[in-house]
């Protein structure tokens, strides 16, 4: 078991690294974007090329992230079913559902995405707009995002069964990484406190 946990940290670690340097294309995007709305407003030009720049940086945060996001345990759940059990149910849930919906969901897309990704990079397959660009690097983030969210899958299975067995911590709670909701809440305290004085 000890082998399992160590090879759930190196895909942590992984999907930390891809998560928090992916994260950075939300500014690219963003920058892109105003650039494109200034040159199209001040100049009266625009090219397709930049929009879809746009739309794979949001598909590249969209789909490398979303193993992170399992990570951090920041996805969408029922809470109000699941907190109603104890914890070690909650536990069995959580494997339960990896087990029989999280790895045949990733297994079964990247199934489905890789033949469709193979077929657009030996085709050299261009987007229908004019000006568009090459749509394989897109289409690679499909099975790349599932491939990183199928080995996160695994990483919080074996946590949750450490964790059972009494190994290692409970994956749920959060190591020091605070949401940004509840850094924003830490700053207005913190100066309301100034504030005060």
């Amino acid at each position: 078991m000890q082998a399992l946990l160590a090879l759930s940290r190196v895909i942590d670690a992984l999907n930390a690294l891809v998560g928090r340097s992916v994260s950075w294309l939300v500014l690219v995007a963003v920058v892109i974007s105003a650039i494109n709305a200034i040159v199209r407003k001040a100049f009266d030009m625009s090219s397709n090329a930049y929009l879809e720049v746009q739309w794979y940086l949001f598909a590249a945060v969209f789909l490398l992230c979303a193993a992170w996001t399992l990570r951090l345990n920041e996805h969408i759940r029922i809470d109000v079913i699941y907190g109603r059990y104890s914890r070690r149910t909650q536990i069995l849930i959580d494997l339960f559902g990896t087990l029989f919906f999280l790895v045949p969901a990733c297994l079964l897309v990247l199934y489905e995405s890789w033949p469709w990704f193979v077929r657009a990079f030996e085709s050299g397959e261009l987007s229908p707009s004019a000006g568009g660009l090459v749509l394989w690097p897109a289409k690679v983030l499909v099975p790349a995002g599932f491939v990183l969210l199928l080995l996160q899958g695994v990483s919080e299975f074996i946590k949750r069964v450490g964790f059972l067995k009494g190994l290692c911590p409970d994956p749920a709670i959060k190591m020091g990484e605070k949401t940004a909701e509840e850094e924003l809440a830490a700053e207005i305290l913190r100066q309301r406190g100034e504030e005060a004085l």
